[in-house]
């Protein structure tokens, strides 16, 4: 949900005002290295500064913004080959964990994925927005990352917290005609159908690397970086 200005006492939470200035930032309503002031945010949604600077903090772990001391916070100034490197290690990361979903989930939990993913399919076949495939997306994700190891899970949600907001829903929208990702969340399904860990961890490399093109394409539209990143695989 996109937030207007509010008035004073708005009643507004920090996770309303993080989702309204993180659609801001994939817009680019708000550009890398412009400043977000925390008085500003106050006054336009009505809000304390506790609850700005929660936001903007949220923001940070998120890799949209950098806050520096006595300075403020800005939009980050994130370039093609940090959101491709971060997008490489992500699609390693989500192999691993659809790989161990084969080898050590339950077939209950098995049969929870497998339900997940057919309610993701039939949301994309009726064009449902892309937030709302994001979300079944991760819930799926973080079904398979439970069967990691607790190292493993961190380094997981690290990484995922910095490429989830980095344009995805944005790529998403925009492959929504086509064939898309969806492809390869059939592949993951019939993977996990016969616990196929080999074939799980493909397809789920595929999907990830999938979003690292569209993102780096729109990245470079949006004059993130000069310099256009290989993304041939062998």
């Amino acid at each position: 949900m996109e937030l207007d200005a509010a008035k004073p006492d708005s009643g507004l939470t920090a996770g309303d005002v993080t989702q309204a200035l993180r659609l801001r930032i994939q817009r680019s309503e708000i550009t890398p290295g412009e400043w977000i002031r925390e008085a500003k945010l106050c006054a336009e949604f009505g809000i304390g500064r506790s609850v700005a600077r929660r936001a903007l903090r949220t923001l940070a772990d998120d890799g949209l913004i950098e806050l520096e001391e006595n300075r403020g916070a800005r939009v980050a100034e994130t370039t093609v080959e940090e959101v491709f490197d971060l997008y490489e290690v992500r699609a390693a990361l989500y192999g691993l964990a659809a790989r161990f979903a084969c080898l050590r989930a339950s077939d209950t939990a098995i049969a929870q994925m497998l339900a997940k993913i057919d309610s993701l399919l039939m949301a994309a076949d009726q064009g449902a927005a892309a937030e709302e495939i994001m979300d079944i997306s991760e819930a799926i994700f973080t079904d398979m990352t439970a069967n990691a190891s607790a190292d493993a899970q961190r380094m997981i949600e690290s990484i995922r917290r910095k490429t989830r907001w980095h344009f995805s829903y944005v790529a998403l929208a925009i492959n929504a005609n086509g064939s898309g990702p969806y492809s390869f969340w059939h592949d993951i399904r019939a993977a996990l159908l016969t616990r196929d860990a080999e074939k799980a961890a493909q397809g789920a490399r595929g999907l990830i690397n999938f979003m690292q093109d569209a993102v780096s394409r729109i990245l470079l539209a949006r004059g993130f970086g000069r310099t256009a990143v290989s993304t041939t695989r062998k």
